[in-house]
């Protein structure tokens, strides 16, 4: 989907000229005869897609002040270029004083038009995402803050919505990276316990041993190493909100005392003698299907009850493609102003490429292309070159990106290396893939190597693909996460490495698990 304009102007000619300037220079137009016509487009679904306005000042119904003033009015904050034969400075003043972004003259030049629009584009992306950073760090993110131009993702927000107005317990379904986290800061920005705490846990990341003591708590001399008391998770979200990402991954010992807590209110800290009273909002997330798990016998039926009574899905962005052109003009304005280059657009061949990807790793990996492609780039407009890995999967891109890419190693003999596909993104779907990485089976003395020596260098390399989400690990080798433990002691690697990546987007607030 390319970058969508819309032409407000009661003259024909003119709706003619731009669509044609906007055409050539690769945006989407959209055009409207008048005032009315354009606010009631504006504030249909529709209008969540429109990147900037092209606005005529002098119209018979609704003129161009008006609609800038019906815009204030409704939160419409999408950049406005006003355009009229009249440049008077008053004009000028008055269009400026209702929000307009720019002011040009007709007829004006092309090439004045397009600078207009990019930078009209690109300041709106960058003042909207540093008010996103601003306060997701300040804990004041709200729903509204979260566009879209989605139909499915319009109803998840919807849902999101009367959920925050309520203490109802929330599960958040969708897979990693969709942005699950930003959702559940959203609706308790949006609720009455916004002022209050928000306490994030990834039940996931918590060594097996240490799951009841960290979100219930313990007293001191509970246990071996209990120095001191430790109030819990539990306690610390009391009387504001809990989130419990990657809920599916809770050892039934803890399955059991959240049950409890969600029933009664109480929670039983290690070691104490008595309960102990809290008042929390409880929001869980999980990519998983939590009722296989149940049908498995790894998930109690009774919680799952209990969570699942408001489930939301957020849906994968390949399901939501839309959002694609307004997720990068943000990206590319936040680490373009984090890392000091002077990018300022992405090129139309560029967001072609991105439009065409299915996006396996969702927004997270959009992100993290795009931070890649930023740090790439040595012009002010990024091209298809800066994702090398991208152009080679998409047909029609592979030449793009030849010499950006790392040649494939040379062929080993058959039957002596055990090749390990390492080009396309650990959960990309099947297709063509570069040989980058590959396992000796035989040894310097021409024998083939023990189990152990093989199955000790392949979970390393999985540590290393999945950039120690040990839980990823272990699905991936399909074994268990205790099994998984066992055997990184037994080759001597400490277990509980954690994401770095996953850390950054999690810091910069704007990708959702």
């Amino acid at each position: 989907m390319s970058t969508r304009v819309l032409v407000v102007d009661d003259d024909p000619v003119q709706r003619r000229l731009l669509d044609a300037l906007l055409t050539r220079f690769e945006y989407e137009p959209v055009l409207a005869e008048g005032g009315e016509q354009a606010a009631a487009l504006l504030d249909s679904p529709e209008g969540r897609n429109i990147a900037c306005v092209i606005l005529d000042l002098v119209m018979p119904d609704l003129d161009g002040m008006g609609l800038l003033g019906r815009m204030r009015e409704r939160g419409i904050d999408i950049p406005v270029i006003v355009q009229t034969a009249q440049g008077s400075i008053d004009a000028v003043v008055s269009a400026m004083r209702a929000g307009a972004t720019d002011f040009v003259v007709k007829p004006v030049g092309a090439e004045r038009m397009h600078v207009s629009l990019r930078n009209a584009i690109n300041q709106a992306a960058l003042a909207g995402e540093v008010r996103r950073i601003s306060k997701t760090a300040s804990g004041g993110i709200e729903l509204n803050d979260l566009s879209t131009a989605s139909a499915r993702m319009q109803q998840a927000m919807k849902l999101a919505e009367k959920a925050a107005a309520s203490d109802i317990p929330v599960l958040l379904e969708g897979e990693s990276g969709v942005g699950k986290e930003l959702m559940a800061r959203a609706i308790r920005g949006a609720g009455t316990r916004k002022s209050r705490a928000f306490v994030a846990v990834n039940c996931g990341a918590i060594p097996a041993n240490l799951v009841e003591s960290i979100l219930f708590g313990h007293e001191k001399g509970a246990f071996t190493g209990a120095s001191e008391k430790q109030p819990g998770k539990f306690v610390e979200a009391d009387g504001g909100t809990l989130f419990l990402d990657e809920i599916g991954e809770l050892p039934p010992e803890a399955q059991v005392k959240l049950l409890r807590a969600l029933q009664e209110g109480e929670i039983d800290p290690v070691g104490a003698r008595k309960p102990v009273k809290v008042d929390f909002r409880l929001i869980s997330a999980t990519n998983r299907e939590l009722l296989e798990q149940v049908k498995a016998g790894k998930f109690r039926e009774d919680l799952f009850y209990r969570l699942h009574i408001f489930p939301i899905t957020v849906p994968p962005l390949r399901e939501r493609m839309e959002d694609v052109p307004g997720l990068v003009r943000r990206f590319v304005a936040r680490f373009a102003a984090e890392e000091g280059k002077r990018v300022r657009s992405v090129s139309a061949d560029a967001m072609k490429l991105l439009n065409a990807y299915k996006w396996p790793g969702n927004v997270r990996q959009l992100e993290n292309a795009v931070f890649r492609a930023v740090v790439l780039s040595e012009n002010d407009e990024i091209g298809v070159a800066e994702f090398p890995q991208i152009a080679t999967q998409i047909t029609g891109f592979e030449a793009y990106a030849t010499s950006a890419m790392p040649q494939p190693a040379k062929a080993e003999p058959a039957g002596e290396k055990l090749v390990l596909l390492d080009s396309a993104p650990a959960t990309a779907p099947a297709g063509p893939a570069v040989i980058g990485e590959s396992l000796p089976l035989i040894g310097s003395d021409g024998h083939v190597l023990p189990m152990e020596t093989i199955e000790a260098e392949a979970i390393r390399f999985s540590i290393d693909r999945y950039r120690g989400r040990m839980t990823e690990v272990a699905r991936r080798l399909k074994i268990g996460r205790s099994t998984l433990y066992r055997k990184l002691k037994d080759i001597g690697l400490e277990p509980g490495l954690e994401d770095e990546e996953e850390e950054r987007s999690t810091a910069s607030g704007v990708t959702l698990k």
